[in-house]
């Protein structure tokens, strides 16, 4: 249907080519190349969310791929070309093969071409948003422990990740975030974590047996919010809220600025 639409657009064009003077040409040819970049960014972000449809259990295959996204051969081709130059996917033999990090990758970017956000993330699994944060501390030197659950004032109390790397203690918090999200969303969403955080220095050095960093002699414990795509503040009252695919330079940068964060301090 797509290059049916394609085609009926140059057709217009001809025919009120005729029509036109040069000077009513030059706009209907601006409107004319606009609306087949919009019909280009839907096919591509249709597209993006077939390969993470189609990848969520592991490869496809080209073939599928075509069925599925209901695009024709050569558009689909040259797409997929693209977002292998442009290092989202792995081609080989027409099987089509994504691992984790550019699944994330191919998230973000069907969401910055349109796509809705609910409806990209209903692809994803959410092991696979923890596993890429957790390989950005581990690139960063942080020790890692995921979904950790303690209890603490009568209360059972979960964090999705912890990083250790002395002093500090990040509390990360994932959520896949939506855009237009109201600052009273945001602000419970924060406060939530800076709660838990705040129950986990309460914690220490309790919790020995679960995390490394309960045994050390001194600690700074930060909570942090962790988002698929760019959220609207990137800080609420000192809490950093770090989109996935940044995560990686904001942990490299996180001791220079540590104490200009929320944190808890905490001498065991």
């Amino acid at each position: 249907m797509t290059h049916l639409t394609i085609h009926a657009s140059f057709l217009s064009f001809i025919f009120m080519e005729k029509l036109l003077s040069d000077s009513r040409k030059g706009i209907f040819l601006g409107i004319i190349v606009r609306n087949l970049g919009d019909i280009h960014v839907n096919i591509e972000r249709e597209l993006i969310i077939s390969v993470l449809k189609l990848t969520k259990g592991g490869p496809t295959s080209f073939e599928v791929l075509i069925k599925d996204a209901k695009i024709p051969l050569k558009i689909t081709e040259n797409l997929v070309k693209k977002m292998q130059n442009n290092g989202l996917l792995y081609l080989r033999n027409k099987i089509i093969d994504v691992d984790n990090l550019k699944r994330l990758k191919l998230a973000v970017h069907a969401v910055q071409l349109g796509a809705d956000l609910e409806r990209v993330s209903s692809f994803l699994d959410w092991k696979e948003f923890e596993n890429i944060a957790a390989i950005a501390f581990e690139r960063n030197n942080y020790s890692v422990k995921k979904n950790l659950r303690f209890k603490h004032a009568g209360r059972r109390w979960e964090i999705d990740i912890i990083g250790c790397k002395k002093p500090i203690v990040a509390c990360v918090d994932c959520k896949y975030w939506h855009h237009g999200m109201y600052p009273s969303a945001t602000r419970r969403i924060v406060e939530e974590q800076v709660e838990r955080t705040s129950a986990l220095a309460e914690s220490l050095p309790k919790l020995a047996e679960k995390i490394e960093c309960a045994s050390w002699s001194r600690v700074k414990l930060v909570p942090a919010v962790l988002s698929l795509i760019p959220a609207r503040f990137k800080f609420y009252n000192n809490v950093p809220i770090v989109p996935v695919l940044q995560l990686q330079d904001f942990l490299s940068q996180l001791p220079a600025y540590v104490d200009s964060l929320k944190h808890f301090s905490k001498k065991t």
